[in-house]
């Protein structure tokens, strides 16, 4: 007997800890209208510093008053199709990036906005849309060559870990910011020139030793004394991305008392530039068409973090996991 009722997790008030924003309500499960398609979700995506900052109200282009849904990157198999939907058929896996259709167990959703995948798999979750920003953010903000110095901070991370092979493929050297020897060994086995954990080196020390010229880009996602850091260290028209500030979101913002920033960019002709996705999204089909080639040709490694995380009241541990710094490659949870 097919059930008629889901679970899905909401945010039931704004709070600056994702755990106590959140509570799993039980619905009906939708019948599709005649554009859409009913997924049974099986693997979500884990975008903790992007969740925390939705529950605390401060998603600037969002504005989201509770109760409202959670979750982006999902992956499942379809259950229903609407009378006038032509490309897909019960049974087909499928990948979504809607907002709010994420964390739950069912969701209906314009046939539009699912992609057709050969099996719904967590690697698919890691470059959609987190590959996807990372080869966007890279190229089309960071203006990436080939031949330059590139760092990446976080680089263990869902994002990082493709940064880092993305860059490398494109014939950079680059270099690997993490916070343990684990890690240190998954940036190793993906290629990274050079490995800094922070744990035990002083970033800024390594760069004015060993890259005197400075950096030509940074894929930075840390923010407060590791964006300092990588902003001191610019090569002349280096330039730094802003792809997040992960540091920062369980709290409220540093206030910051020194010479403003203009004073380190001016000299060298360097740039920061902040990336975000829905001002980019006419670039989001061609790279993800690139990176779903990359991986089944065999050209990248998708890390999946190996901590388990089942069912919906796992969600709120693995966004404290992520914003611990724990993870190594994509948090997944299964459904």
């Amino acid at each position: 007997m097919s059930p008629k009722t889901y679970k899905k997790l909401i945010a039931k008030q704004h709070s600056h800890n994702f755990r106590t924003a959140v509570e799993i309500v039980e619905v009906p499960i939708p019948e599709p209208a005649a554009n859409e398609i009913v997924i049974r979700n099986k693997f979500a995506g884990v975008n903790g510093g992007f969740d925390t900052l939705l529950c605390r109200g401060d998603v600037p282009y969002v504005k989201l008053t509770p109760p409202f849904d959670l979750g982006v990157e999902v992956v499942g198999e379809i259950v229903a199709v609407g009378s006038d939907v032509k490309d897909f058929q019960v049974g087909d896996a499928v990948e979504t990036t809607a907002r709010g259709g994420g964390y739950r167990e069912y969701q209906a959703v314009d046939a539009k906005l699912a992609i057709k995948v050969p099996e719904a798999t967590p690697e698919i979750l890691t470059l959609m849309p987190t590959g996807v920003s990372a080869v966007v953010a890279l190229e089309q903000v960071g203006e990436m060559k080939s031949g330059e110095t590139v760092l990446v901070s976080a680089a263990a991370g869902g994002t990082g870990h493709i940064a880092v092979q993305v860059a490398k493929l494109a014939g950079n050297h680059v270099i690997g910011v993490c916070g343990s020897d684990a890690k240190s060994e998954f940036l190793k086995q993906l290629g990274c020139d050079r490995i800094i954990n922070y744990r035990a080196e002083n970033v800024g020390e390594v760069l004015q030793r060993e890259y005197p010229k400075g950096v030509n880009l940074v894929f930075e996602c840390v923010g407060k004394q590791m964006f300092d850091t990588c902003v001191e260290n610019l090569a002349v028209r280096g330039r730094l991305v802003v792809v997040g500030f992960i540091s920062e979101y369980l709290n409220n913002f540093e206030s910051v008392n020194q010479p403003r920033i203009y004073s380190k960019l001016f000299w060298k002709a360097a740039s920061v530039r902040g990336f975000l996705m829905p001002l980019y999204a006419e670039h989001m089909p061609a790279a993800r068409d690139r990176l779903l080639n990359l991986l089944y040709s065999g050209q990248i490694r998708i890390g999946i973090d190996p901590t388990q995380f089942q069912g919906l009241e796992s969600i709120p541990d693995a966004v404290e996991y992520m914003l611990g710094g724990k993870n190594c490659g994509k948090i997944v949870v299964r459904i």
